[in-house]
């Protein structure tokens, strides 16, 4: 893990009700949060606003997210099919 505090606070933000957001998120964060910059870091903390049941249906392909979070959410779910 990053010695960044504001990536701590972001892997903290991953801690989500369903064990498998968790892991989704962090994975996520793992591979993109050191490059990320101001804008991307923004964007993801306010996904992690979104609650747990929509980030899942979205995640997993039964709802569109909406359009503010669609790239975001489909290069989050591209971590499902790596």
């Amino acid at each position: 893990m990053s010695d960044d505090p504001e990536l701590k606070r972001l892997y903290w933000r991953c801690r989500r009700g369903m064990r498998e957001l968790d892991v989704l998120l962090s994975s996520y964060l793992d591979r993109a949060g050191p490059a990320m910059n101001a804008a991307e870091r923004a964007e993801f903390t306010s996904l992690l606003q979104v609650e747990d049941d929509a980030l899942w249906r979205w995640f997993m392909g039964h709802e569109h997210p909406s359009p503010e979070f669609q790239r975001l959410v489909e290069r989050i779910g591209s971590t499902l099919r790596s």
